[in-house]
């Protein structure tokens, strides 16, 4: 499956579900190892408290730390604009700062605010930002490294090739799901199921889930009940949807 076969339906579901959850459903297909597809947490949500964000990767690569030999960031924002307009959906914008450490901020309230204006997602780098504030009141989801005040010698290298950010090989329109927690791949060859049974999955974990929160004393026994029908409720979902490639 590619890029192009998922719906706006599917990417609609994905978004009502936070990226642990993601993650958790994505490991039943035993697809790839469980210590893998996921950034680190070397880059984190500067907003944590909106929504997960769900997009197609538009990557490129950046500098800031002397003058471009040609052009600058905002020169390159056209064309990354056409970049969002071959993807099959929302792009979330992925930069791999090449300095290292960063100098300076990747994006800030005009690239932001002209990302959204297209139709992004979201933004992910492990490099810097600035003008959060002003970017926050734009409820664009941001994912950084750091944060540093000026945008120095900004200027874009590459667009549409492989990046490494946070530890995560990404590849221009690999699907990527991200919220307070963190940022993941969702590979593209599960993805519509991924989103369909998310909900299931989140009804087996109510089994046990709903017992230890509700009041009142808990007893061992029927915990180990529970704990073991859960258990027995994700072996078999595991068993339905599995590839077993990681094994």
């Amino acid at each position: 499956m590619d890029s192009a076969t998922i719906t706006a339906e599917t990417l609609k579901t994905l978004a009502k579900f936070d990226t642990p959850t993601i993650c958790n459903v994505i490991e039943l297909f035993e697809v790839r190892p469980r210590n893998t597809g996921y950034m680190s947490a070397a880059v984190k949500s500067n907003f944590p408290e909106l929504p997960p964000m769900v997009g197609f990767a538009a990557t490129a690569s950046f500098r800031s730390d002397a003058p471009p030999v040609g052009g600058d960031a905002y020169g390159s924002l056209q064309k990354q604009l056409d970049q969002f307009a071959k993807l099959p959906g929302p792009a979330v914008v992925v930069f791999q700062d090449l300095d290292d450490p960063p100098v300076a901020a990747v994006f800030g309230e005009v690239m932001c605010s002209t990302y959204r204006a297209f139709g992004s997602a979201g933004l992910v780098t492990g490099g810097a930002g600035r003008d959060l504030e002003q970017v926050r009141a734009l409820k664009y989801p941001v994912f950084t490294g750091s944060t540093i005040c000026s945008h120095g010698y900004c200027h874009m290298l590459h667009l549409g090739m492989p990046v490494r950010v946070g530890g995560l090989m990404v590849n221009q329109s690999d699907l990527l799901h991200g919220d307070a927690n963190g940022v993941t791949n969702i590979p593209l060859s599960i993805a519509t199921e991924v989103a369909d049974i998310s909900a299931e999955f989140l009804a087996i974990e109510e089994i046990l889930m709903g017992y230890v929160k509700a009041p009142g004393e808990k007893s061992r026994e029927k915990y180990d009940e529970l704990r073991k029908l859960f258990q027995s409720e994700v072996a078999k979902l595991t068993k339905r949807v599995s590839r077993g490639l990681s094994k």
